[in-house]
């Protein structure tokens, strides 16, 4: 093992840590808060929602396929996966950005619009960066892996839980997680970003708040999907990358 990757392997396992820790008091009490409101949502609602998302993810996924670019020679080195990760998240960071400063400054219509978008250019981030880290996204369990990263960054402290040892463990757990638990995804998703969303709806501030968002949201996500493929490809090859 290099000197580099005994450096990242000390950063995944801080990662890890971190993400098995549990999440602050704010954000346990606006969970059981978001929870009490969905109890209070009619079930066909739930149902319309889950089925809404589903439907975007899964039309996303099949796009993504088309226009990601194929690892036929992904490079051998990590560092170097590295720095391509590191500068697709700098890409859509920024795209992601002007995406949310345009549908926040557009008022409540657009701003409404920016969840689909928005959605749209987190799945196609998760597809080129499982292609820098030598995945092939035309296969189905990379998609579903794909899946369960998203899961990994927006969801709460069980969700997580779980979701981060599937993902530790992805070569037993796929075989138990054949689909997605499509309520479960819209709902952990919905929760996590409510509150920063609504904001972006208030006039005179929705650019702002838009833009910010969406930066620390894809961030967020880069984070999250660059140390998953980097503990895959650990798991995978313990002795060396």
């Amino acid at each position: 093992m290099t000197e580099y990757e005994q450096k990242v392997y000390g950063e995944v396992q801080e990662w890890k840590w971190k993400l098995s820790a549990r999440s602050g008091l704010f954000n346990r009490l606006s969970k059981k808060a978001q929870t009490k409101i969905n109890g209070l949502i009619p079930e066909k609602v739930h149902n319309a929602l889950t089925e809404a998302i589903k439907g975007m993810v899964k039309t996303t996924l099949t796009g993504s396929g088309f226009t990601t670019r194929k690892p036929v020679y992904p490079s051998p080195v990590l560092k170097e996966m590295d720095e391509e990760a590191k500068r697709k998240i700098n890409v859509y960071q920024k795209t992601a950005m002007i995406e949310g400063a345009g549908t926040g400054a557009g008022g409540l219509l657009l701003g409404l619009a920016d969840f689909p978008l928005l959605l749209t250019i987190k799945m196609k981030f998760l597809f080129e960066i499982a292609s820098v880290y030598g995945f092939d996204t035309d296969d189905y369990e990379e998609r579903l892996f794909i899946l369960h990263v998203f899961l990994l960054a927006f969801s709460s402290d069980e969700t997580r839980f779980e979701t981060l040892d599937i993902i530790d463990n992805w070569e037993e757990r796929k075989r138990t997680v054949a689909d997605m638990d499509w309520r479960e995804f819209q709902q952990e998703y919905r929760d996590y970003i409510d509150l920063a969303k609504m904001l972006q709806l208030v006039p005179g501030i929705g650019a702002v708040v838009g833009a910010v968002a969406n930066n620390r949201l894809l961030g967020h996500l880069g984070a999250t999907a660059m140390n998953a493929y980097r503990l895959r490809l650990m798991n995978e090859k313990p002795a060396g990358l």
